[in-house]
């Protein structure tokens, strides 16, 4: 299965229209399969995902147009400038596609963009997966309504499922539509903001069907670079030290986790009985809030993954945690492989995302090596 390489192209809301006039229906359905579109979804998980979208790109408004708005508050047309140098600089720099992607504005007047449900069973770390046409398999089903993902969640758990709903505040239709900048964003700091728009536009650049973690890895990799170099750019020492501050805070938190990972697992594989994995999967948990009890106190008071670590913790949130970073390590080091040069980095990810999944990780590790 080969890779995507997106850029260019994108139907534009007209052709949207059409496609529901048509009654083209599988269309649109794809354009929008990052939202877990599956043929085994109920109909009004499908009316949802349209209608959702739909709106979104309804309530789009051009940058350009609202910075040069007198009318629009200060604050919002300062953060919205930020947003067009941070968009310029990403394609001619970051070498990303170059397209109508974050150059409009949405107010979405609630916290998140999309809430997306993870699964996991009882005793593994596997997450429930859900698969579709042109996004493949993906680790998690996401909803444009935080009740309908918690209700759909709630049935998960009946069946017997670990489950956390997990609220994000962009996300990347893959260059099927212009994507906008969400009011979610506004509030993050500029380096973040950053990271947010070099990461989803990662996922234009270079997108592997049925393979959250290569993607994921890949994604993160581009906006942690990207940041980096941004900030180079600026030659803001204040803000290089807050993003570095919050990156060390990350790599404790983002430690602990995989620590925790890890320990699970012996469990899982382990001949104990299901009584006493549930015993000590719990002992394990309080074990890890301890831990970070206790990072807290060494970060200051810091509170930054308070959020998380509300309302408990089980497999399919620490999972969730792992599929994002567990190849960030690797595809770094492919970075540095490619000489710091952005296009040999995209180049080397997408052949490497070519081969077949058997042979993907393996053929990471040998590359960022220097073996290959």
């Amino acid at each position: 299965m080969r890779p995507r390489v997106k850029g260019g192209g994108v139907p534009t809301m007209r052709r949207v229209v059409d496609m529901i006039a048509s009654c083209r229906w599988h269309h649109l359905l794809a354009a929008i399969a990052v939202f877990s579109l599956s043929a085994c979804s109920t109909l009004g998980y499908y009316a949802q995902s349209i209608g959702g979208q739909m709106d979104v790109l309804s309530r789009r408004q051009p940058i350009s147009r609202l910075v040069n708005n007198d009318a629009q508050p200060p604050q919002l047309r300062a953060r919205l400038e930020t947003v067009m140098r941070i968009r310029r600089f990403a394609s001619a720099v970051l070498m990303l596609p170059d397209n109508g992607s974050y150059t409009s504005y949405v107010d979405l007047g609630r916290p998140y963009a999309v809430w997306n449900v993870f699964a996991a069973p009882e005793f593994s770390l596997q997450l429930k997966e859900w698969c579709f046409p042109v996004a493949g398999c993906v680790r998690y089903r996401g909803y444009f309504s935080e009740r309908a993902a918690q209700a759909y969640a709630e049935d998960l758990a009946n069946e017997g499922y670990d489950t956390w709903v997990g609220g994000a505040v962009a996300y990347s239709t893959l260059g099927w539509f212009d994507d906008p900048v969400f009011s979610t964003l506004m509030n993050l700091s500029d380096a973040r903001l950053a990271g947010v728009i070099f990461h989803e536009l990662a996922h234009q650049q270079l997108y592997v069907e049925g393979d959250t973690s290569f993607n994921e890895g890949f994604a993160v990799t581009v906006e942690l670079e990207g940041v980096n170099a941004w900030l180079k750019s600026n030659g803001d020492a204040a803000a290089v030290a807050e993003y570095s501050r919050f990156l060390a805070h990350q790599k404790g938190f983002v430690a602990l986790v995989q620590r925790t990972h890890e320990q699970l697992q012996t469990l899982y594989d382990s001949d104990a009985t299901a009584l006493e994995k549930r015993r000590r999967k719990q002992h394990l948990f309080e074990t890890m809030v301890s831990a970070y009890d206790n990072m807290k106190r060494r970060w200051g008071g810091w509170t930054g993954y308070d959020a998380w670590f509300a309302g408990g913790l089980n497999n399919a949130k620490l999972e969730a945690v792992s599929t994002y970073r567990d190849y960030v390590p690797l595809f770094r080091q492919l970075f540095r492989r490619s000489g710091g040069d952005f296009t040999a980095f995209y180049r080397a990810a997408a052949a490497i995302g070519a081969l077949p999944k058997e042979q993907r990780l393996a053929h990471l590790r040998e590359a960022a090596s220097g073996k290959i």
